[in-house]
């Protein structure tokens, strides 16, 4: 058995050489020609701001999205409980990627018709369909977004106070929009970290009238949390107020 896994991996390491042997092995060259039309120019431009837009995704989808919120009132149910890292980040980052799509699905829906497919049809320019695009995101974003931040953004940036909400800078209304997220993230998290600090201060309080000092108050308090969050559907109690929250 060993014999045919070493085989087998000689075969695989000799493809390279056997391919160059036979025909050369294809290369890739990334090369800058000189343009000899404006239509090329514009079309390395659109290549170029498609490139941007795809590094900064990340941070758009933290910035204008229920990301922000659901991921760190997660992480707060996680630290409570005091299960370490169960569940890994990896499932907490997972479940906040799945419920932020189901959040704004409604808002994805209408962008796409109202500015994505009209440009891939070529209804519109591509100016047009990033200003239609824009208006869903900053509609859904002023909803979710506290006064006293608007407020606040626009007091920093000294710019006069506008008209209605439509007035409001872009790069003005998403600082606004997470500062109210991590607030109402918070808010969220101190009402679920009550519970479980009620239990640890009833382990401790036990613990140390039975002489046990020496014992952690942790290792007898995690079951008792888990037993609780277990039996109060914790998961679904927790996803079913985030997702309200947005409504």
């Amino acid at each position: 058995m060993n014999r045919r896994v070493i085989i087998i991996g000689l075969m695989f390491l000799c493809l390279p050489a056997l391919s160059w042997a036979q025909g050369g092995m294809p290369t890739i060259t990334v090369g800058i020609d000189e343009a000899t039309n404006p239509q090329q120019v514009s079309t390395a431009l659109q290549v170029l701001f498609v490139l941007t837009v795809l590094s900064m995704a990340p941070a758009i989808l933290l910035m204008t999205t229920s990301f922000t919120r659901i991921v760190i009132v997660l992480s707060i149910v996680r630290q409570s409980m005091g299960t370490q890292q169960m569940p890994p980040n990896q499932v907490i980052v997972g479940l906040a990627l799945f419920l932020t799509f189901f959040i704004m699905s409604p808002t994805y829906k209408v962008i796409n018709d109202t500015a994505l497919q009209p440009y891939l049809n070529e209804q519109i320019t591509q100016e047009q369909a990033l200003q239609l695009a824009a208006q869903p995101l900053r509609d859904f974003m002023l909803t979710q977004s506290n006064e006293k931040d608007l407020g606040l953004l626009m007091d920093i940036s000294e710019e006069a106070a506008p008209d209605n909400h439509k007035d409001i800078p872009t790069m003005t209304l998403i600082p606004a929009f997470m500062l109210s997220e991590l607030k109402r993230a918070f808010q969220m998290g101190f009402m679920v970290y009550i519970p479980f600090l009620v239990i640890d201060m009833v382990v401790a309080s036990v613990l140390l009238s039975m002489g046990m000092m020496m014992l952690p108050p942790i290792i007898i308090s995690l079951p008792f949390k888990l037993l609780l969050f277990v039996l109060v559907d914790g998961w679904g109690l927790i996803v079913g107020s985030l997702v309200q929250s947005f409504y």
